[in-house]
């Protein structure tokens, strides 16, 4: 199984929450979904990944901090495309600020959940389902 990691920030004062955006327009790090996808509800089969073995990838290759970064275990969602599953991992920058310097260095930016218009639909899905599991919790 396969797996690509949506990263947000969530202000503790104001809780504005913004998600990380790449330069390749897509909100799902390390490579966009494929355009030919199909949402699952949960995740299938006996097969899943852990998100946390997944956060010390996404910190070497990104740059953050050991220990920033923190896995949202209850957070399962997956996609479909022709010949694979791809398990969604989310993941929430526990800084106090986000790290814009990080987002510019790694060619992205924050953005909020308005200003994701233009992303291909199954991430805005995806986004959407993220923001509500973050409002719940």
């Amino acid at each position: 199984m396969d797996y690509r990691v949506i990263l947000y920030h969530k202000q503790a004062t104001s809780a504005r929450t913004r998600f990380l955006k790449f330069a390749n327009n897509s909100v799902c790090a390390f490579e966009p979904i494929a355009k030919l996808v199909q949402m699952l509800d949960g995740l299938p089969g006996d097969t899943v990944i852990l998100p946390s073995s997944v956060l010390k990838e996404v910190e070497d290759r990104l740059g953050f901090m050991p220990g920033s970064l923190e896995a949202e275990g209850q957070y399962r969602k997956a996609v479909e495309v022709p010949g694979e599953t791809i398990q969604i991992i989310l993941v929430r920058i526990t800084t106090t600020d986000p790290p814009f310097d990080l987002a510019k260095k790694a060619g992205g930016a924050f953005i909020d959940l308005t200003q994701a218009r233009g992303l291909p639909a199954i991430e805005l899905e995806l986004l959407r389902t993220a923001y509500e599991f973050i409002l719940e919790g």
